[in-house]
C-alpha cells in the first residue's frame, strides 16, 4: 500500500508534502507530483502538509480519482514520454530532481490558469 497524489495537485505542485516526505519519495513529473509506491513507508506525513487535499492513502482515494492510482504507479514502471526505460525505483527524488515530464494522463488533462 502507498499514498497517492490525485489531480488536485495538477498545475499546482507545492511541494510542501516533499518537504514533510522522510524517504524522499514524492518526485517532481512536469505539471504533477508522484509518490514512488515502492519508496513510500505509508507514514502518511505528506497528507497534512498538501494545502490542496491532493493526497489520499490508496484505499481512501475518491471514485473520482480512481484512475491516479495506476497513473501514480505508470510514472515509475513504464518509460515516460521522451525516455527509453522506466524510472523503477530510483532511491531518492532529490538526487533525480524535476524530470520536467509526466504521464499521460497528467499530459492530458487542460492545463489550469490561475
Amino acid at each position: 500500500m502507498a499514498y497517492v497524489i490525485g489531480e488536485p495537485c495538477v498545475d499546482v505542485m507545492d511541494r510542501a508534502c516533499v518537504e514533510e516526505c522522510p524517504v524522499d519519495c514524492i518526485y517532481e513529473g512536469g505539471r504533477s507530483l508522484y509518490i514512488q509506491p515502492d519508496e513510500c513507508v505509508d507514514c502518511g506525513a505528506c497528507v497534512p502538509a498538501c494545502p490542496v487535499d491532493a493526497i489520499y492513502f490508496e484505499d481512501d482515494l475518491p471514485a473520482q480519482m480512481g484512475e491516479h492510482l495506476a497513473d501514480n504507479a505508470a510514472f515509475f514502471a513504464d518509460p515516460l514520454p521522451g525516455q527509453e526505460a522506466a524510472l523503477g525505483s530510483p532511491g531518492g527524488a532529490a538526487t533525480l530532481g524535476p524530470l520536467g515530464v509526466d504521464t499521460p494522463l497528467v499530459a492530458r488533462l487542460p492545463r489550469r490558469v490561475g
